[in-house]
């Protein structure tokens, strides 16, 4: 029996994607009909919302580990979380945490390697773009990372908590991100990281000029491999 995955959730609606990806991937890895236990819980969005924006990281670390403790109490045996934000706070969470975590950027930039890319473009929210929540993983592996251009990174940012956390994806913010993504490639990008869990709603392979690497995807993959293993 495979072992049991727990999704500590923020945004909803990442978390959705993510439930989604895990089965997806695990009828890729394990046969359709033999899919893994995964049990999810979540605290209300706005007090992560409220914590990442006070730079209270200890508040996410916390927000986190309870969803973990909780998870342990339904029989999860590690768990994860799709929301790229807050995984600064993992390692926070991490102490005290009955149960271990699965976490992305290491997933993500090993995936990125085995491609042999050597520069990405990244997609996500203000804080994860201009941050080093990718940037340090890929560049030890010498992948060099592009943000996109200040403007363009506040209207991501503008687009990914105000729409589509929500689950609302408009016409204008599809174009947006469709002009990010473009202005990357101009620069040499050979690929692009979405590395916010909603970006799927708004851009995918088919409507791409450039490969993507999903981070919530990766993660989905990497948490079926590791229930895989008994």
């Amino acid at each position: 029996m495979t072992k049991h995955i727990g999704i500590a959730a923020v945004s909803p609606e990442g978390a959705a994607l993510c439930y989604r990806q895990i089965f997806r991937q695990a009828a890729h890895l394990m046969g359709p009909n033999n899919h893994p236990r995964v049990s999810l819980h979540n605290e209300p969005l706005v007090t992560y919302i409220e914590a990442v924006r006070a730079n209270n990281w200890h508040a996410v670390g916390d927000l986190l580990r309870r969803s973990a403790t909780i998870l342990a109490d339904c029989g999860a045996e590690f768990c994860l979380s799709p929301d790229n934000v807050v995984q600064f706070g993992i390692q926070l969470a991490e102490a005290g945490s009955p149960i271990p975590w699965l976490t992305m950027p290491d997933l993500v930039a090993r995936t990125v390697e085995q491609d042999q890319r050597k520069i990405v473009g990244l997609i996500g929210t203000k804080m994860v773009t201009t941050a080093s929540t990718y940037q340090t993983h890929l560049g030890l592996r010498g992948i060099q990372v592009l943000a996109p251009e200040p403007a363009e990174v506040d209207e991501l940012d503008r687009i990914i908590f105000t729409e589509l956390v929500y689950g609302e994806i408009k016409p204008k913010s599809r174009q947006a991100v469709a002009a990010v993504i473009k202005g990357l490639a101009e620069k040499g990008c050979e690929a692009i990281i979405l590395a916010s869990s909603e970006a799927p709603l708004v851009v995918n392979a088919e409507t791409s000029p450039l490969p993507l690497y999903d981070a919530a995807d990766i993660l989905a993959r990497g948490a079926v491999v590791r229930a895989m293993k008994v």
